[in-house]
């Protein structure tokens, strides 16, 4: 084998990477979309999970918007009725994949007021949050969502 031969080829490590990086490649959208959709929507449905007893509002929800979220602005009683809603519906609209954009951008919105209000020091969460939204936001939710299901049953794109 001459010298000219050798130089053209890539070596064996270079080889390996290129394949390991063709096999990340091959991870569909679909994949990342369900993942960006299901996990951070745990968080949120969990969180709102603390907030009610049976299907009522529990009295520690309001003295947490209160005493320690203190949101400007909006009355506490108010603020911890409407996180407990929006905690349980959209990651509920977000794990089925129905108006998925929609759920992801509300809850990208709260996030953003947790991070300005609540906990400003919690940023590299709340980035992982915003990160898994805007995915969903950019990309759609993919083929495990009843939005990809609607969109194919009327031929929307």
């Amino acid at each position: 084998m001459d010298i000219t031969h050798r130089i053209s080829e890539p070596a064996v490590p270079v080889r390996a990477i290129q394949i390991f990086i063709d096999l990340l490649n091959r991870i569909p959208q679909s994949f990342l979309s369900l993942c960006a959709r299901v996990f951070p929507a745990a968080v949120f449905w969990m969180s709102g999970e603390t907030k009610v007893d049976g299907w009522h509002l529990s009295d520690s929800a309001v003295d947490l918007f209160r005493d320690e979220y203190r949101l400007p602005l909006i009355d506490p009683s108010i603020a911890a009725h409407l996180s407990a809603f929006a905690e349980h519906f959209f990651p509920f609209l977000l794990v089925v994949g129905l108006a998925s954009r929609f759920a992801a951008l509300a809850l990208l919105g709260m996030t953003l007021v947790i991070e300005i209000f609540v906990y400003p020091d919690a940023w590299p969460t709340h980035g992982v949050w915003a990160t898994c939204f805007l995915v969903v936001i950019a990309r759609g939710p993919g083929v495990f969502s009843l939005d990809h299901l609607i969109a194919r049953r009327y031929g929307a794109k």
